[in-house]
């Protein structure tokens, strides 16, 4: 019998929780994770999904179509108001039915031009700055482990550092549920861990590829890894995603709208642990002095907690 899943909490006002999901290598579940996500977090704050993936390699852009005018809409270099940014987003009704969740990915055709996206993490936490999201996930298109690897061996910080790094930020680190799919996770769990990555605070989503059980494997890989981790979260095959992608949510088998929510709550616990039961308050975009193009963020004192 189905576990009963309780509601999420609301996120408090002023706050906002970053949850950057990445893969250790392609094809681990990377977007339909993130789509779980940010399905889950509609009900208890204002939510935006962003897509950091080019526009060909992305399932967003067929998932919420609309006419938009997405990530194009907003150039880095110039400033931009709340209502910029949420006009610029498409909206994606939730599983609840209720409320509505947002999605900035690259609308613009298929054939059009290729759009240049920032890579720095923190131009994408001004982003969400300046359209005041509570909840912001983000679909990161780099390689986890290749990443860390690279930054420890150039002596440059790496992009999986800068998001870990981020006020109120939660990384959701992506596995194919396979036996190559855990053996791809404890490689990245290693590296991360000589990297010296907040591995208490990472939560992992073990990704199902097919009906059955979890592959023995599998099992025992996740049993060793869940000491170091955060969390680690199955989430069950759905036939529904691979026919529809996640543009429907409602549409989605119950089992896989529980994983969401246990993804969700698994994130708001890690919150929770590293900056306390009341979240701080967050950086607030600065005020566009005429004359200059710097999207900068305010940075508040911690709320009480």
């Amino acid at each position: 019998m189905a576990k009963a899943v309780s509601r999420l909490e609301e996120l408090i006002p002023h706050s906002r929780f970053l949850m950057p999901v990445m893969g250790a290598i392609g094809g681990s579940g990377r977007s339909v994770v993130a789509g779980l996500l940010a399905d889950a977090f509609a009900a208890s704050g204002e939510t935006v999904l962003l897509d950091l993936a080019p526009r060909l390699t992305s399932p967003w852009p067929r998932w919420t179509p609309g006419t938009t005018g997405g990530l194009a809409a907003l150039p880095p270099d110039q400033p931009a108001s709340r209502s910029q940014a949420r006009a610029a987003a498409a909206t994606a009704a939730s599983s609840g039915g209720l409320a509505a969740w947002q999605v900035l990915t690259d609308h613009l055709p298929w054939h059009a031009p290729p759009l240049v996206l920032p890579d720095e993490p923190e131009a994408w936490e001004q982003l969400a700055a300046i359209g005041g999201w509570q909840a912001v996930v983000i679909d990161t298109p780099h390689p986890f482990t290749h990443d860390v690897m690279t930054a420890h061996h150039t002596g440059i910080a790496g992009l999986s550092a800068r998001w870990c790094s981020l006020p109120c930020a939660v990384p959701v680190l992506c596995a194919a549920a396979t036996g190559d799919g855990i053996a791809e996770l404890q490689t990245a769990v290693l590296a991360a861990e000589a990297a010296g990555l907040p591995l208490a605070r990472i939560v992992v989503a073990l990704v199902a590829i097919g009906d059955g059980r979890l592959p023995a494997p599998v099992k025992a890989g996740a049993t060793m890894l869940q000491p170091k981790v955060g969390a680690i979260i199955h989430v069950p095959y759905d036939e529904r995603i691979r026919s529809h992608g996640l543009s429907n949510a409602a549409r989605l088998k119950p089992r896989t709208l529980a994983a969401g929510r246990e993804l969700a709550e698994a994130a708001l616990s890690s919150a929770h642990a590293s900056w306390g039961q009341t979240l701080p308050h967050a950086a607030v975009p600065a005020a566009y002095t005429e004359g200059t193009t710097y999207r900068g963020l305010a940075h508040v004192a911690d709320h009480p907690r």
